[in-house]
């Protein structure tokens, strides 16, 4: 029965009958009703991804599940993989990139670097001062930032924190989206995210505990994250049935049902944003042991 279990939910969270303790990992799940929980990565190589999560960036690579499930955690967030070839990169889809802190910018990009895997800064931080790949604060007092292209052209940007006593952490999850305004209000009134502005007022954002959701402007468009190197997003929910049950009155459909798997300890639902991003919704996986 717990083989079935897990088959229904292999493409969903990858197997989380972990003998790991991952719960340490989502520092923040105790302060809110919803937090950020994982990225799911589609990967034509997984020995790729971890490489470059774990060897450069300093994840921490984990086996879980009945199948040894390759996973890589970071403080406040959890990266699976499946073994699946992309249909193409973050950039061009709703979920443009995702974000991590660093205490030593100068040291993260020399790794980076040095490790083979190209920067972008220059290319993707426009209008700020760029020198060897770091982008000067776009205000005083703000924070040097860089970009990164990680394998299947995940792209991945490094915000400086000087007073982070981590070497690495969840920072952000930036959208873009012509109709931005939008969507920052879409998930404060799903997620419960506190609305405001970041980059020196350069996008719209909103915050839950240990995550910034990011909402640029884009006069591009985008096209959804399902079948990309970044399939889905996902948060931890408290209560997720009464959750769910919200969401179906307000209208958002339930891409795949709630599902309470009593083998695992974890309950999954997921939907899509208006635009496309692939959402999973769990709840337990702060817990996962």
């Amino acid at each position: 029965m717990k083989r079935m279990l897990v088959a229904v939910v292999a493409s969903v969270v990858c197997l989380l009958a972990s003998t790991s303790s991952t719960s340490a990992q989502l520092l923040v799940a105790k302060e809110g009703p919803i937090v950020y929980g994982h990225h799911h990565l589609n990967a034509s190589n997984i020995e790729a991804q971890k490489k470059f999560f774990v060897n450069t960036l300093g994840g921490k690579a984990i086996k879980i599940g009945t199948n040894n499930a390759e996973v890589v955690e970071f403080p406040n967030v959890l990266i699976f993989f499946r073994q699946q070839a992309p249909t193409g990169g973050t950039r061009g889809t709703t979920v443009n990139h995702i974000g991590f802190s660093v205490p030593n910018l100068r040291q993260t990009v020399d790794k980076v670097k040095a490790d083979g895997y190209r920067m972008i800064t220059r290319e993707e931080a426009t209008g700020r001062d760029v020198k060897d790949d770091i982008a000067g604060p776009a205000a005083p007092g703000g924070a040097s930032i860089a970009f990164a292209l990680g394998p299947d052209d995940v792209k991945v940007e490094l915000v400086e924190s000087k007073a982070q006593t981590t070497p690495i952490a969840l920072h952000h999850v930036h959208f873009f989206n012509p109709k931005n305004t939008e969507m920052q209000a879409w998930y404060v009134k799903v997620f419960g995210a506190k609305p405001g502005t970041g980059g020196g007022g350069a996008f719209l954002s909103g915050t839950l505990p240990g995550v910034a959701l990011n909402f640029s402007p884009s006069t591009d468009p985008v096209v959804g994250t399902q079948g990309r190197s970044l399939d889905h997003i996902g948060f931890e929910v408290k209560n997720l049935a009464e959750f769910c049950k919200k969401l179906e009155a307000q209208g958002i459909k339930l891409e795949r049902p709630y599902t309470k798997v009593e083998a695992l300890g974890i309950a999954i639902a997921f939907i899509k944003d208006p635009w496309g991003s692939y959402i999973e919704l769990t709840e337990g996986l702060d817990k996962v042991s």
